[in-house]
């Protein structure tokens, strides 16, 4: 076992929500991430779609639990020294397990591999050539102490819908309750306290805001003492505004997301992926008649870099809007002309 070491960190993430084709969706999850050598642990497991059992919507008994039982202060949960590293976002089932175990002071992970049993076939099912890792105990025991003292990134997961299509604001509520994030309209923002205003983690104007109703929320945040994102509809569709939503909420760092960069035109789709992932790309379309026209137009998997996205000519003409999803992350962009 190599002797070198590793550096352990821990940052927020997101697994994000949305409403996806045909009526299936997918829940918002925010959680803190274990980050070895700079790089998120999940980024290194072939596109993992999961979520570390450090979450923040779970219960702080259990949140306080799974933090004790890294530190090893508790027996392992599975057999053989196997620790829970990551679950399914959906149903939290196990979903990757690695063997943690303590040599003098540092600490090891190693053998990594995916299971959905309490025994896994690492010849199998094992993420070779991942790890093992060697931390320093101190800094191993520090960066996960600092959770047990408060140190929990907070998610602000309720959002303000501000606009005058209230029927529209209804349902896009509907749908971010449905995936797990909190909606609350108003027609403005002069009559919501400034102790609401801190408790939302963004602020969405429907397509029928104008310029004097976007003067109207910075004036009201910037009183309240808070600064959250502010999106701007694009268009009264309810999959695409959940996903501009879903963009704004993301409160990873820049550096640690799989998709940093979206722009498309006629012709295709140019996007920068970070790390080897499934990237799937939806395209809306809005006909002269105000109808949505919604077509998957790319679904694979990308290697770390630039990458040109064919797009169908007739999946993006007219008004047309490009969300990109990959992991945690997704963006939103129009199509240019």
């Amino acid at each position: 076992m190599s002797a070198e070491y590793a550096t352990f960190g821990l940052a927020p993430a997101t697994r994000a929500g949305g409403l996806l084709a045909g009526g299936d969706y997918q829940v918002h999850r925010d959680f803190v991430d274990f980050v070895v050598d700079g790089c998120p642990l999940l980024f290194r497991l072939s596109d993992l779609d999961a979520v570390s059992p450090l979450a923040s919507d779970v219960p702080p008994s259990l949140f306080t639990a799974q933090v004790r039982s890294l530190l090893l202060e508790t027996g392992a949960p599975l057999p053989d020294g196997r620790y829970v590293v990551y679950g399914c976002p959906e149903c939290e089932d196990l979903a990757c397990g690695a063997v943690i175990e303590r040599d003098g002071e540092d600490v090891i992970w190693r053998d990594f591999a995916w299971q959905t049993d309490p025994y896994a076939d690492l010849e199998l099912n094992g993420y070779h050539g991942t790890g093992p890792f060697r931390f320093r105990g101190t800094e191993y025991r520090t960066a996960l102490a600092a959770l047990l003292n408060g140190g929990v990134p907070g998610a602000r997961r309720r959002v303000l819908l501000i606009g005058a299509r209230v029927a529209l604001l209804a349902r896009l509520a509907a749908a971010l309750r449905t995936i797990g994030i909190g909606a609350d309209i108003a027609g403005n923002a002069d009559g919501v306290s400034a102790e609401e205003l801190r408790a939302y983690g963004a602020v969405v104007l429907g397509p029928s805001a104008g310029a004097g109703d976007r003067d109207a929320v910075r004036r009201a945040f910037t009183a309240a003492g808070v600064d959250v994102p502010r999106v701007d509809g694009l268009a009264p569709v309810v999959p695409l505004l959940v996903a501009q939503t879903e963009q704004a909420l993301d409160g990873s760092p820049p550096g640690q997301r799989r998709l940093t960069d979206l722009t498309a035109a006629d012709g295709g789709a140019e996007l920068r992926v970070t790390s080897s992932c499934r990237v799937r790309l939806t395209a809306y379309r809005v006909d002269r008649l105000s109808r949505t026209h919604t077509r998957d137009v790319f679904d694979g998997v990308l290697e770390p870099g630039r990458h040109r996205v064919a797009l169908d000519a007739r999946a993006v003409r007219g008004e047309a809007y490009l969300v990109a999803r990959a992991g945690g992350t997704v963006l939103v962009t129009a199509v240019e002309r």
